[in-house]
């Protein structure tokens, strides 16, 4: 493989899934595979661009692995790869995606390479997409009434505002700055 092949981490309990993942994603990505969350916290280094993890695993829930990969140094996309459907405790996970089971070979090519693709954008920009991915699935998982009672959704969408209003800040003061430039090289305000 060359050096610019990104590095994919699958953690999954289930080894035919898992070989079933990899079998796929070896085509375009080094592939690691660990079997429950033990293992993928060894596994796991700076190195590896994008981690599949299963939420429920013997030995290390999906979550504690992710809270290792967010805490360990490198800048690792995050999808949860599960059968368990999204409630309120997704809000404070920090995943970058999240994907039901059963996961078609489309499906996973499609999220790897969306992934890839998210780490090039600057913290800001990747921090919105996980809160809006978020919201987003509580949204087409719970009830109106029920989001409406939930104070954690209350405090996403504060949060997701809030980086909203820096990403608009961010783009304005760009344009401030292109525009500081074409005046300083001489061209007419």
């Amino acid at each position: 493989m060359c050096e610019d092949t990104s590095v994919v981490l699958v953690v999954e309990d289930e080894a035919d899934l898992a070989d079933f993942f990899a079998t796929v994603l070896q085509q375009e990505y080094e592939v690691r595979v660990a079997l429950d969350g033990t293992e993928a916290v060894e596994a796991y280094d700076e190195s590896v661009d994008v981690a599949l993890l299963d939420r429920r695993m013997p030995k290390r829930r999906g979550s504690k692995v992710l809270t290792h990969i967010r805490d360990a140094p490198g800048d690792c996309a995050v999808a949860m790869v599960t059968a368990v459907g999204p409630d309120f405790d997704i809000i404070e996970m920090g995943f970058d995606d999240y994907v039901r089971k059963p996961v078609s070979r489309d499906e996973l090519v499609s999220l790897v390479e969306r992934m890839v693709r998210r780490r090039q954008f600057d913290d800001s920009l990747r921090s919105h997409y996980r809160l809006a991915r978020t919201a987003a699935l509580l949204e087409t998982q719970k009830s109106s009434a029920e989001l409406a009672e939930s104070d954690e959704y209350d405090r996403l969408l504060a949060e997701l505002e809030a980086t909203e209003q820096e990403l608009v800040g961010s783009a304005e003061l760009s344009a401030a700055d292109v525009g500081s430039l074409i005046r300083d090289d001489g061209s007419p305000e």
